[in-house]
C-alpha cells in the first residue's frame, strides 16, 4: 500500500509558471511594442494624408528598426543583470572556499529568520552545504534560482521575434484595407490584437485576464490617439 505522501504526489500535481517569467516577459513586451509602435506610427502618418506606399515603407522601416532595437535593448539590460548575478556567485564561491563555517552560519541564520528552530536550521544548513553549497547560497542568500536566472540571448531573440510578429499586424491591415478607412481599421485591428495579447499573456502567466487585457488596450489606444493627433496637426501645417 502506498504511503500518504506518495499518494499525495500522484493525486495532487502542481503547475507552477515561474519558469516562464523570462521568456514570457520578453515575448509580451516585444509583441506589445511591435503592435503599439508600428500602429501608432502608421496612424500618425495616415492622419497626415500620406498614401499607402508611404505608409508601407514607414511601417517596414519601423518593424526592422524596432526589432533590432528591442533585441539590443533586451540583450544589454539582461546582460547587465547576468553580469551582476555572476559577480555575486563568484564572490560567494570564494567565500565558500575560504570561510565555509561562516557561510554555514549565514544559512543557519537565514533559516532561523524563516521560522526554524536553531537546531533544525543548523541541520538543514549543514545538509544543504554538503549537497550543493553554492546552489543553497545562491537561492537562499542571494535570491538567484535557475527558473528566474537572466538569459540575455533568450530575451533578445524572443523580443525581436515577437516585435516583428506584432508589427506585421498593422502592416497587413495597411496592405489590405481600403484607403479611406485606413486609420480606423489600423486602430481597430490593433486594439483587438492588443486586447487578445494582454489576455493571452495573463492566461499564460496565471494572472487575471480582464485586467491585463484592459491595461494593454488602454495604453495602446492612448498611444495611437496621441500620434494621430500629432499627424493631423503637422499635416495641416505643412
Amino acid at each position: 500500500m502506498e504511503s500518504a505522501p506518495a499518494m499525495s504526489r500522484i493525486s495532487h500535481p502542481e503547475r507552477h509558471r515561474t519558469d516562464r517569467i523570462g521568456w514570457l516577459r520578453a515575448a509580451v513586451l516585444g509583441a506589445n511594442d511591435g503592435i503599439v509602435s508600428t500602429a501608432s506610427l502608421m496612424v500618425g502618418i495616415a492622419a497626415a494624408s500620406a498614401g499607402r506606399n508611404e505608409l508601407l515603407v514607414a511601417g517596414v522601416a519601423g518593424l526592422v528598426a524596432g526589432a533590432m532595437s528591442m533585441a539590443a535593448g533586451e540583450y544589454v539590460s539582461v546582460s547587465s543583470q547576468s553580469d551582476t548575478e555572476q559577480a555575486d556567485l563568484e564572490r560567494e564561491r570564494i567565500e565558500l572556499a575560504t570561510q565555509p563555517e561562516h557561510e554555514q552560519n549565514e544559512l543557519t541564520a537565514i533559516y532561523m529568520r524563516r521560522g526554524l528552530s536553531r537546531e533544525l536550521a543548523a541541520q538543514v544548513a549543514q545538509q544543504l552545504m554538503h549537497h550543493d553549497a553554492l546552489g543553497a547560497h545562491a537561492r537562499d542568500e542571494l535570491g538567484i534560482s535557475t527558473t528566474v536566472r537572466a538569459r540575455p540571448v533568450q530575451a533578445a531573440l524572443t523580443s525581436a521575434a515577437t516585435f516583428a510578429a506584432g508589427a506585421a499586424l498593422p502592416l497587413l491591415t495597411t496592405l489590405l484595407a481600403p484607403l479611406p478607412q485606413l486609420v480606423p481599421l489600423i486602430a481597430g485591428t490593433s486594439l483587438i490584437c492588443l486586447t487578445a495579447l494582454g489576455a493571452l499573456g495573463a492566461r499564460t502567466g496565471g494572472a487575471p485576464v480582464f485586467q491585463a487585457a484592459l491595461r494593454v488596450a488602454f495604453w495602446g489606444a492612448l498611444a495611437m490617439a496621441a500620434t494621430a493627433g500629432a499627424g493631423k496637426l503637422f499635416g495641416t501645417m505643412m
